[in-house]
């Protein structure tokens, strides 16, 4: 069970985001990548980025910060939010990403999805953020017809890395992971769910350690890292005890 601290970038700084939305942003940080570095040194093994302004312009804006971030830091990092082509998958994993996630393009070119995985081996991951459990794009701006379950099934078998499942309706806001939801979506997919949105306590981390949790790859943590409620050094001990 992998624990991902989480940093979004916005206009080059390290903030979170209640339920998605950009004009409600708190900065942790104005050196995401001292941020990188400080999660590294606290143990953790990889790192989950998400470029908020790319996700919605619908290509990199906060590339700087992400480079910085990768020259600073020894641990795989994970990206997502604006990567729409081949050629910005390729930039990227070039650039040394351990991984690509990737969100609207999901629902938009499932091809280009299945076509990445299968040239980037281990290195595509499909984004699925959901509003009462259809599947969200453009930077949670708008809503498909599309359910989680759904667009999991697109990419079964297509060498997808992992689905990272977030739940809008609780990101940013301490309410604690949909865990219903998401166990549903990792029983009825083959492909390595992640968690995000909502990983509130120390008690999410302690269910994490149950074996009906186990069919999870891990979950995502943001705001409660940042703000104390969760300990980092005895949410990782827990974790490789379980």
């Amino acid at each position: 069970m992998i624990l991902f601290p989480a940093i979004d970038l916005k206009d080059g700084q390290c903030v979170r985001l209640k339920l998605g939305d950009m004009d409600q942003a708190t900065v942790f940080n104005d050196d995401p990548a001292a941020q990188a570095k400080s999660f590294e040194d606290q143990g953790f093994e990889y790192l989950h980025v998400v470029d908020l302004n790319g996700a919605f312009a619908g290509e990199s804006v906060n590339g700087a910060a992400v480079e910085a971030i990768l020259k600073t830091v020894n641990f795989p990092v994970q990206l997502g939010g604006g990567i729409r082509t081949l050629g910005h998958i390729e930039a990227w994993l070039d650039k040394g990403l351990a991984r690509v996630i990737l969100g609207t393009v999901a629902v938009r070119n499932p091809e280009l999805v299945k076509e990445a995985a299968n040239k980037w081996p281990g290195q595509v991951a499909v984004g699925t953020d959901a509003k009462g459990g259809m599947v969200a794009v453009e930077g949670w701006a708008e809503t498909s017809e599309l359910s989680i379950i759904e667009l999991a099934k697109r990419f079964e078998g297509a060498g997808v890395a992992a689905i990272i499942y977030t739940d809008i309706d609780r990101d940013g806001i301490l309410a604690g992971i949909n865990w219903p939801s998401t166990l549903e979506l990792a029983r009825s997919t083959s492909i390595p769910v992640i968690a995000s949105g909502g990983l509130a306590s120390m008690d999410d981390i302690e269910r994490m350690t149950q074996p009906e949790y186990q069919v999870l790859e891990g979950a995502i943590s943001g705001r409660a890292l940042y703000d104390g409620r969760i300990d980092s050094r005895e949410a990782l001990a827990r974790l490789r005890a379980a």
